[in-house]
C-alpha cells in the first residue's frame, strides 16, 4: 500500500471540497444569511487538505488496491466534511442525522431525515442539492477532470468509482475522458436549467431541481417535491431529463463524434427504454381509477417510472397510495436502476441483461451439454470474467440487502418500511414505501440504524467492493 500517495490524493480532495463550499457561501451572502456554517468547514478542510498535500508527496505508484482505498476513504471523509455546515448551523445538530443527509446527497440517494425541508435557509438548501451534482458523475472523476492526479494510474480510480460492470476510456488519456464526461454533464445540466426557467421557474429552484435531476438524486427544496409546482411542463422536462441522465454517457460521446447508429444499437439502451415504456403503460392503466383521463395517468406514471428506474426519487404524487401492482413494479425498478456509466444507481440494466442471458445459457447447456455458447451483449461475446463479476455483484448486492434489512428491523418498524428503506438506500433511490414513502422520511430510525443505512448508501454508490476493501487486512499491507 502506497500510504503517501493515498493520503496525498485524499488531502487534495478535501481541498477541492473546501473550494466547492465557496458556492453555498456565496448563496448565504446573497440571501443575507449567516455564512459561519460554511466559513468554518472551508478553513478546517483547507488546512487539513493543504497540510496533507504539502507534506505527503506522492511518487504516482497507484494500483488497483490504492484506487479502491482512495475512492472509499474520499467518499467517507467528504461526507464527514460535508455534514459540518448542517451541524454548525444548528439545523441538523445530530451527527448521525447530518451524516445521513450528507451521504444521501453525495451518493445521490435522496433519502432524508428532514420533516420540514422548507425550514432550511437557502445556503444549506443549495449545498444539500449541490452534493447531488458533485456526486452524480463521481467525486474522483470530478477531481481528475480539473487537476492532474496520478497520470496513467488514474485508471484505477475510474475503475473503482464509475458504476457499471465494465469501465472504458473514451479517449486515450484518463484525464481527458473525465474532462469529456464532465463537459457533457455540465452541458446537459445547463440545458435543463434553461428549459425550467423558460417554463417560469425561478433561477434558485431551477438550480436545485437540475442538480437533483443531473445527479439522479432527488433532493428538493419543497416539501411536496416536484409535485409542489403542479405543472405538466415541469413534470415532462424533469421526467425526460431524469431518463436522459440514466443513459450511459458513452453513448452521448458516440453521438457527439457522429457515430449515432452505434449508439442507437446499444442493447442496454433498448432494454432500458423498454423497461420505462412497458412500466409506464402498465402503471398508467393500473392507476386509471385514481386520476382523470389517459393523459394524466401517463403523465404521473411516466414521471414516477423515470424517477424510480434512474434512482432519482423525485415525486409528483404519493405513489405509496397507488395499487399494489404499481408499487410492485416500482420496487422492481428500484433494483434494476439506470444504465452502466450513467449517474443512476441500482444494479444497472447491463447486469440485469447479463444475469438473464446467463440463466438462458445455463438452461441451454443443461439441454445440450456439448454446445459451446457465450453470453453476448451488443452482438459481441462478454468476457467470462465480466460475466462472472456481474453475477458476483448481484450476489453481494442481495447479501448486503439481507444483512442491512435484519439490522434495520431492530427498530421495530413493519417489514415493508424496513425492507424498502434498505433497498432505497443501497440502490441510491431515496423514497421507499409506507413510513419512508415519498411523503415520509427516515427521521424515525435510531442513530445506529441511520449510520448503518448511511454506509449502505456508500456501499451501493461505490458498488460494494471498494467499501469492502477497507475491511480486508491484506489491503493495508505495505507490499
Amino acid at each position: 500500500m502506497n500510504y503517501k500517495a493515498v493520503f496525498n490524493i485524499v488531502a487534495r480532495i478535501l481541498l477541492v471540497e473546501a473550494a466547492l463550499m465557496m458556492l453555498p457561501l456565496i448563496v448565504c451572502i446573497l440571501y443575507q444569511e449567516d455564512p459561519v456554517c460554511f466559513l468554518i468547514p472551508i478553513i478546517l478542510l483547507g488546512l487539513i487538505g493543504g497540510f496533507g498535500t504539502l507534506t505527503l508527496k506522492t511518487d504516482d505508484k497507484i494500483y488497483s488496491r490504492e484506487g479502491f482505498v482512495i475512492v472509499a476513504l474520499s467518499w467517507i471523509l467528504m461526507s464527514v466534511g460535508g455534514c459540518l455546515p448542517f451541524m454548525i448551523s444548528g439545523y441538523i445538530p445530530s451527527f448521525a442525522d447530518a451524516f445521513f443527509e450528507t451521504v444521501s446527497g453525495f451518493t445521490t440517494t435522496g433519502a432524508s431525515i428532514l420533516t420540514d425541508v422548507e425550514a432550511l435557509p437557502q445556503g444549506l438548501l443549495f449545498w444539500r442539492s449541490f452534493t447531488h451534482w458533485i456526486g452524480g458523475m463521481g467525486v474522483l472523476v470530478f477531481i481528475m477532470a480539473i487537476m492532474p492526479l496520478t497520470g496513467i494510474r488514474s485508471v484505477h480510480l475510474m475503475r473503482a468509482e464509475v458504476p457499471g460492470p465494465t469501465k472504458s476510456k473514451l479517449v486515450p488519456r484518463m484525464k481527458d475522458t473525465a474532462s469529456l464526461l464532465y463537459r457533457i454533464y455540465i452541458a446537459m445540466t445547463l440545458i435543463e436549467i434553461v428549459l425550467l426557467m423558460l417554463g417560469g421557474m425561478n433561477l434558485f429552484d431551477a438550480l436545485i431541481n437540475s442538480f437533483g435531476t443531473a445527479g439522479t438524486g432527488g433532493f428538493s427544496n419543497k416539501a411536496l417535491s416536484v409535485g409542489a409546482y403542479d405543472s405538466a411542463y415541469f413534470d415532462i422536462v424533469i421526467g425526460v431529463f431524469m431518463m436522459l441522465f440514466g443513459i450511459n454517457f458513452n453513448l452521448y460521446y458516440l453521438i457527439l463524434i457522429g457515430n449515432v447508429k452505434t449508439a442507437l444499437k446499444s442493447e442496454e439502451l433498448h432494454w432500458y427504454l423498454g423497461f420505462i415504456g412497458i412500466s409506464t403503460v402498465v402503471i398508467a392503466i393500473n392507476i386509471s381509477g385514481i386520476f382523470d383521463g389517459a393523459a394524466q395517468c401517463l403523465r404521473y406514471a411516466f414521471f414516477q417510472v423515470s424517477s424510480i428506474i434512474t434512482t432519482t426519487g423525485y415525486a409528483t404524487t404519493d405513489f405509496n397510495t397507488w395499487p399494489t401492482l404499481s408499487k410492485a413494479i416500482l420496487v422492481m425498478l428500484m433494483v434494476v436502476g439506470g444504465c452502466a456509466g450513467s449517474t443512476g444507481g441500482g444494479v444497472k440494466v447491463s447486469r440485469v441483461i447479463i444475469g438473464c442471458k446467463s440463466i438462458v445459457r445455463e438452461m441451454r447447456r443443461l439441454l445440450h451439454p456439448r454446445a459451446v455458447e457465450s453470453v453476448r451483449l451488443d452482438g459481441s461475446p462478454i468476457d467470462k470474467r465480466d460475466a462472472h463479476a456481474a453475477m458476483i455483484f448481484l450476489s453481494a448486492f442481495f447479501c448486503l440487502f439481507a444483512v442491512l434489512f435484519l439490522f434495520t428491523t431492530i427498530d421495530g418498524y413493519d417489514l415493508t418500511t424496513s425492507a424498502t428503506a434498505v433497498l432505497a438506500c443501497i440502490s441510491n433511490i431515496g423514497p421507499g414505501l409506507e413510513l419512508v414513502g415519498p411523503m415520509g422520511s427516515f427521521a424515525g430510525f435510531s442513530d445506529p440504524v441511520k449510520i448503518a443505512l448511511s454506509f449502505g448508501m456508500l456501499f451501493g454508490r461505490l458498488e460494494i467492493f471498494p467499501m469492502m476493501m477497507l475491511f480486508v487486512p491484506s489491503t493495508w499491507r505495505r507490499t
